[in-house]
């Protein structure tokens, strides 16, 4: 099995908004994504799809959307995005959810020998710059949100497993330096992380960078050409 990795594709298939408004590199885009896809994943594989899925404000719109994935093949694992209104309980989420699509929220799954954890989490402050009291208590919240997920990977994990780990925002900031969220992570010693949010040239970001020993993948459909990005093949 092999593990595929991309994120924020904002889809709207039922309210059509067009992304090229955001430059060229969306013209197209899900074209380019879905031959990505088909040419490389095979049924047994997995893709992980960190945030933004859906510009939905609401469960029932975006029920297209979750279709619409659900004609690719693999199993996909999906969390929560900024933009991600749509999704407000979990149990309602994971009710609409076909087969081979799963949704991990303060939680994990475990597909094969693969098991795969994450948290949204929340914009990490530059250096010199001062959380609000509000951005601040988010901050921390997610941080304990990481943990829980990660625990609850932790049981789920066998001999020979693999642990992957997604967030929506990236777990540092510009300077790539370890943060409360990069070492929590370390702690569980994951085989990689992804993460997506980033979006546009001034985006100052990484495809691949490491932290305290683990490799943080950026999977921002815009910033990785628009086509899978591979994780692992196990």
């Amino acid at each position: 099995m092999s593990v595929f990795a991309i994120s924020d594709f904002h889809l709207s298939i039922n309210n059509p908004k067009p992304m090229d408004i955001f430059g060229p590199v969306w013209d197209g885009y899900l074209d380019i994504i879905e031959a990505s896809w088909k040419e490389n994943v095979k049924d047994d594989d997995t893709v992980m799809i960190a945030g933004d899925l859906s510009w939905a404000m609401g469960l029932e719109d975006a029920k297209s959307d979750i279709a619409y994935l659900d004609r690719f093949p693999g199993n996909k694992i999906i969390i929560k995005g900024n933009h991600d209104y749509w999704w407000k309980s979990i149990s309602a989420v994971r009710a609409v959810l076909p087969p081979k699509t799963y949704a991990v929220q303060n939680d994990a799954v475990r597909i094969n020998n693969a098991v795969i954890c994450g948290s949204r989490l929340w914009s990490t402050p530059e250096i010199g710059k001062t959380q609000s009291p509000e951005d601040k208590k988010i901050y921390e919240r997610e941080a304990l949100r990481l943990r829980m997920s990660l625990e609850a990977a932790k049981k789920l994990m066998r001999e020979g497993d693999d642990l992957f780990v997604m967030t929506h925002y990236p777990p540092f900031n510009s300077t790539f330096r370890s943060t409360v969220f990069t070492d929590i992570i370390a702690e569980y010693a994951p085989r990689a992380a992804v993460y997506g949010h980033l979006h546009g040239s001034g985006s100052r970001a990484e495809r691949e960078v490491i932290i305290s020993g683990v490799k943080y993948y950026l999977t921002s459909c815009d910033l990785v050409g628009n086509k899978l990005v591979k994780i692992s093949d196990n």
